[in-house]
């Protein structure tokens, strides 16, 4: 028990939406809340709040079918409109907390889209073992495809 692991994870996506809405992706409640969920059909919302500003903090729970609560808390640093956020966040198994992260997007012009690069460093707590990151990697890749498709409807 008290074993910790290190990954760092990196993404570098090209999105066909302008870097605007890519960010208002990110940084609207509303928006965010079509793609920044657990895996469809075994996950059901349980809380979502956001308040995307310096020092706010945004707080996202879901159930899944055996019960457990999947908790993500994180609290804004850095937030430069259209370029750059920078936040913290931790998430618990229901009352087990197991990771804490830093986590910076990156938005860049790419043509007529956008160019995200999203950069975790991550630490698992108390032996949680998701393979030096793969789980969360994973996870974050399906949350990415979720964006891609969310880009293409109309909010």
């Amino acid at each position: 028990m008290n074993k910790t692991q290190h990954a760092t994870i990196v993404f570098d996506r090209k999105y066909d939406a302008p870097v605007s809405r890519v960010f208002k992706a990110w940084s609207d409640i509303d928006a965010k809340s079509r793609w920044f969920v657990g895996p469809p059909g075994v996950w059901e919302l349980v809380e979502r709040r956001m308040d995307f500003r310096v020092g706010g903090r945004e707080h996202v729970s879901g159930r899944v079918p055996n019960g457990i609560v999947t908790i993500f808390n994180s609290l804004y640093y850095d937030i430069v409109p259209n370029a750059r956020i920078v936040y913290s966040y931790d998430m618990h198994l229901s009352e087990r907390h197991i990771t804490v992260s830093l986590a910076t997007v990156e938005f860049k012009p790419a043509g007529k889209g956008t160019q995200l690069i999203f950069t975790e460093q991550l630490v698992n707590l108390d032996d949680w073992d998701d393979e030096g990151g793969k789980e969360r990697e994973s996870g974050t890749s399906g949350q990415f495809d979720r964006l891609e498709a969310a880009l293409k409807q109309d909010w």
